[in-house]
């Protein structure tokens, strides 16, 4: 099934990790990152590695781990002990460019390895612009790995990073360079040919800004989006699902092409629909089978 909503959850929290299971998600992401302290953090790894291994035969939700960045010697201990469970992904922060990915692809070899693991079977999802210099490296992901099963975005560590004191302007949309960091994520997901994931709304009580996001984020060619509270899940499912008027418009352009014998072009509804239009259509239909 293919994932639309991604849900984190605090790894050093056993409530909130028996609740992540019971939500609507489908993938969950156990963070070892900014959401564990440090004094809590070997805790939340044992938590992490029980919860894994307590769902290895019969998981509903993908599993995906967040480890602290490659730069810091926390990383390498976080995956020593988390890989053994065998989450199906690691989620990679705060990179500076594509290479930490070739790294972390390393690293996950040798500790499949070590617990007796089918080589390649962990996958990756680099969150590919928290650094300034990670922007400029969006277009460096194609071909580099083959675990890579998507590129999100950060706006909060980017923010950070910058000394910035806002992200957004006063009517809640992002600055520019925000933005920019955005499009650029989605720009270097289409390169590698994999999922481009939208970055979480941290605003988790105002559903209208959430539906926005959602809107515009699907609208523009992301497939999926990250979750901070299990109450937006609902809405990122809902939104991440194409409405039934779509599904309808993007059979009858399916079949006009079908009626067309080969034709590279059709005409329907007043409008001439190209083999751009075709694949669009496809890429709705195959959206809502992999939900099924």
């Amino acid at each position: 099934m293919a994932s639309r909503s991604l849900l984190f959850i605090p790894g050093d929290s056993e409530k909130k990790l028996a609740k992540g299971e019971s939500t609507a998600a489908d993938a969950l992401i156990l963070d070892l990152e900014d959401s564990v302290s440090a004094s809590r953090l070997q805790m939340a790894r044992g938590l992490v590695h029980e919860y894994l291994a307590a769902r290895r035969k019969d998981r509903r939700q993908k599993l995906w781990v967040r480890i602290n960045p490659l730069s810091s010697p926390l990383a390498l201990q976080d995956l020593a002990q988390v890989i053994p469970g065998r989450p199906d992904g690691i989620m990679l922060p705060k990179l500076k460019s594509a290479k930490e990915v070739v790294t972390l692809d390393n690293y996950l070899s040798a500790f499949e390895a070590a617990s007796g693991q089918e080589p390649g079977q962990t996958q990756i999802i680099p969150v590919a612009t928290e650094t300034a210099a990670s922007i400029f490296r969006l277009g460096e992901y194609s071909g580099i790995s083959s675990r890579i099963a998507g590129l999100t975005w950060g706006a909060e560590d980017l923010a950070t990073a910058l000394g910035a004191r806002e992200n957004r302007q006063p009517d809640g949309t992002y600055d520019l360079t925000y933005q920019l960091a955005r499009s650029l994520c989605l720009l270097g997901s289409a390169a590698a040919s994999v999922p481009a994931i939208d970055t979480i709304t941290a605003d988790f009580r105002n559903e209208s800004l959430l539906r926005s996001e959602c809107d515009d984020a699907r609208r523009a060619g992301f497939k999926a989006k990250m979750a901070i509270h299990p109450d937006q899940v609902p809405v990122i499912n809902e939104l991440f699902l194409p409405g039934e008027a779509e599904v309808v418009q993007a059979r009858r352009i399916i079949e006009a092409f079908e009626q067309a014998d080969g034709a590279g072009t059709v005409q329907l509804d007043g409008s001439m629909l190209d083999m751009p239009h075709l694949k669009r259509a496809r890429d709705v239909i195959g959206m809502v089978n992999g939900l099924s």
